[in-house]
């Protein structure tokens, strides 16, 4: 039987790598291989606005369902900063980004975080299923390991009881917040 193609509204290769890794009985394809290389301006006030805008955008552009993610790292000692900006929080990579967090956190005792996901998979005609997810851990005071990507050094995981950037690809998608985010959308479509 042929696996159902979705289009990926995204051209993040780790959060496509992991979309396909979780939701095996799907075939993944970025947008930019279906011919859809515009910007999207990501400007909702929510990691779920996001996902809409983005799904929504490339679901009506391609004809094709596609799907979506907005995702981020909420930092309680910040007021849940970085947030939805978590990918341009320091406005330059993934190693800036990392480094305006440990900057921000110096001196904090509440260490206390949150990775949250929602994911949209959008149909052409806008209609939308949405499923979401959280996992919990703390902001460590320096990198451990270098696996996985974004802040995953910095993620102390409460459920694996060590580093995200120390956790095996399957350690992490058993608990991570887009592998509870995709299960929650799976158990509804």
């Amino acid at each position: 039987m042929e696996k159902k193609i979705i289009a990926v509204a995204s051209s993040n290769a780790n959060k496509i790598r992991e979309m396909s890794e979780i939701l095996t009985e799907y075939s993944f394809v970025p947008m930019k291989d279906l011919g859809f290389d515009e910007d999207i301006a990501e400007d909702g006030k929510s990691f779920r606005e996001n996902a809409y805008i983005k799904a929504s955008t490339v679901a009506k552009a391609l004809g094709v369902p596609a799907l979506a993610d907005d995702s981020g790292l909420c930092v309680d000692a910040l007021g849940g900063a970085p947030g939805i900006y978590s990918s341009r929080y320091s406005g330059g990579g993934n190693a800036e980004n990392r480094a305006l967090l440990l900057k921000n956190m110096e001196g904090e005792e509440d260490r206390s975080a949150h990775f949250c996901c929602c994911v949209c998979l959008c149909g052409p005609d806008g209609s939308a299923v949405y499923g979401e997810g959280k996992t919990y851990g703390k902001i460590l005071c320096a990198e451990e390991g270098s696996g996985g990507f974004g802040y995953d050094p910095l993620f102390f995981s409460d459920d694996l009881g060590k580093s995200f950037g120390v956790a095996s690809a399957e350690e992490k998608n058993a608990v991570s917040h887009r592998a509870r985010a995709l299960n929650d959308l799976k158990s509804k479509i």
